[in-house]
């Protein structure tokens, strides 16, 4: 079971090998030369571990709220930077119940390394969450994982996967030309997908 304590003791463990102790080189890369439609505003990141990509947000003028299941990354995260962002440990899930204050409250969410951990048959669930935190017109940017290995986690998604669930509530645009030279090269899919006004 991929729950709570599964991640906890990844953490505990130190057996966290998809964190590189620091920010994705995508979004690096994406905040030196952004895209018109990327302009500073509150931003919810998924899966925040550690922190280093919200953090990379909050220091490009990003309002930032990291959300993670496991404490101890929680924790971490707040030690490292908690002078630059806001840090809650949540069961990303609960963050689409209707009674959840975090509705409609973000102009972006930020995803990276959590849609490829949760299992595939929680993506549906996933994307509640997502559209749940957005504003009508918001963004979810986001690194996904493609490879050819059925186990998991990390859980590889396809391009066609990825249209295929998201496709009918966003506009979908795969940022293939900003991709950067890295050792998860052919991988990772930089992508923004905005949220469509009416849904």
């Amino acid at each position: 079971m991929l729950d709570v304590h599964f991640w906890e003791n990844r953490y505990i463990t130190q057996n966290t090998g998809w964190d590189l102790a620091g920010p994705s080189p995508h979004f690096v890369a994406l905040l030196k030369n952004p895209p018109e439609c990327l302009k500073p505003g509150a931003m919810a990141v998924l899966g925040c571990g550690r922190g280093h990509d919200a953090a990379l947000f909050a220091q490009h003028g990003f309002q930032v709220t990291g959300f993670d299941y496991a404490s101890s990354a929680v924790q971490e995260a707040r030690q490292r930077y908690g002078q630059w962002a806001d840090f809650q440990q949540v069961d990303i899930f609960t963050l689409s119940h209707p009674d959840s204050p975090f509705a409609h409250q973000f102009d972006y969410v930020l995803e990276h390394t959590c849609f490829c951990a949760i299992l595939p048959k929680q993506r549906t669930d996933y994307l509640k969450t997502v559209t749940h935190l957005l504003k009508p017109g918001g963004s979810l940017i986001g690194v996904f994982w493609e490879h050819d290995d059925p186990d998991g986690p990390p859980f590889s998604s396809t391009l066609e996967e990825i249209n295929t669930l998201f496709g009918h509530d966003f506009d979908i645009s795969s940022l293939e030309e900003r991709q950067p030279a890295n050792s998860r090269r052919g991988i990772e899919r930089l992508m923004i997908l905005r949220r469509k006004k009416e849904l």
